[in-house]
């Protein structure tokens, strides 16, 4: 199969592209920059100039394309009506290129969409109000194309995706314990994380991408719920600092910005079990304790 994918260059991107050549899938990435180029070129893809607004590309790689792998996010977080607008747009112009041709396209989301405060489902409503709602015009917007001849899925991606130099939640966790000389969770630290290794993640995608049925609501999940204090005990451990208890408003001090603060304090434990059993995935990389333990999160001092 010949894939476009949007995104390949970035943290979890990689792996993906990685996991679509091993399986003999040729693999054609939007490349914004000369070092997005070169990354794809190195993982054996196809650089396609342009971005996430450049709509006439995002057109004419997937009408070039048997399928679609959508997994580029940009914008500043201070304003997520425009990164809702970016998303929803480019969604819009991919499925659109794809229409009554009943090829795959698969687009990405996260676990925090879900409500919080209990294990949630795929088969469960996300919540408009929470955190991260401005996800969820993007995933209609996909799901929407499956009336319109395409095979649509949408993977909610674990708020922790990790492996080898994650630069994301755990890794900013990590250098703020650096930084402050302790390593804090809020509250009893009782509050429950998703997570998934990025090869796992990336086994998924290809699955979603040969296999999902049209319409299919994935959650990329191989540990439902990680408590927050196990982790900031294990970063302690490997610091040799203190595991602290903040409150909130001490952790909206804390942590790099009172958004980052909300998000360590959130319950969001999230269930998998539909999307294994659908598409035969079983993650069997390291857990997010044991990649703490025994991963490259404390080789180098993160920035």
């Amino acid at each position: 199969m010949h894939v476009f994918v949007t995104g390949g260059s970035g943290l979890t991107g990689p792996a993906i592209v990685a996991e679509l050549v091993a399986a003999g899938h040729t693999v054609t990435g939007l490349a914004r920059s000369d070092a997005a180029a070169a990354r794809l070129e190195s993982l054996g893809a196809t650089p396609h100039p342009g971005s996430l607004d450049d709509l006439d590309s995002l057109r004419s790689g997937a009408e070039a394309a048997d399928g679609v792998l959508h997994m580029a996010f940009g914008g500043d977080f201070a304003d997520p009506d425009d990164m809702m607008r970016r998303d929803r747009t480019a969604i819009e112009t991919l499925g659109r290129a794809l229409e009554d041709s009943g090829k795959p396209f698969v687009s990405t989301s996260g676990t925090l969409v879900m409500p919080l405060g209990r294990e949630t489902t795929e088969k469960d409503e996300p919540d408009p109000a929470g955190i991260a709602g401005f996800r969820i015009p993007g995933e209609r917007a996909c799901l929407g194309f499956a009336a319109r001849g395409v095979r649509t899925s949408v993977v909610r991606l674990a708020p922790t995706v990790h492996g080898p130099r994650d630069y994301g939640f755990i890794g900013i966790l990590v250098a703020t314990a650096r930084k402050t000389g302790m390593s804090a969770y809020v509250g009893d630290g009782g509050n429950r994380w998703p997570a998934v290794h990025r090869l796992d993640a990336a086994s998924l995608f290809r699955l979603a991408l040969e296999k999902a049925p049209a319409g299919s609501v994935l959650h990329g999940v191989a540990e439902s719920g990680v408590t927050f204090k196990s982790i900031a005990e294990t970063i302690a451990r490997a610091l040799d600092l203190p595991a602290v208890s903040l409150t909130p408003a001490e952790a909206a001090g804390h942590f790099v910005s009172p958004f980052m603060a909300t998000v360590y304090g959130i319950d969001a434990p999230v269930s998998s079990s539909h999307t294994q059993e659908l598409l035969g995935w079983s993650p069997t990389h390291p857990t997010l304790l044991d990649d703490l333990e025994h991963g490259d999160y404390f080789a180098t001092p993160a920035s």
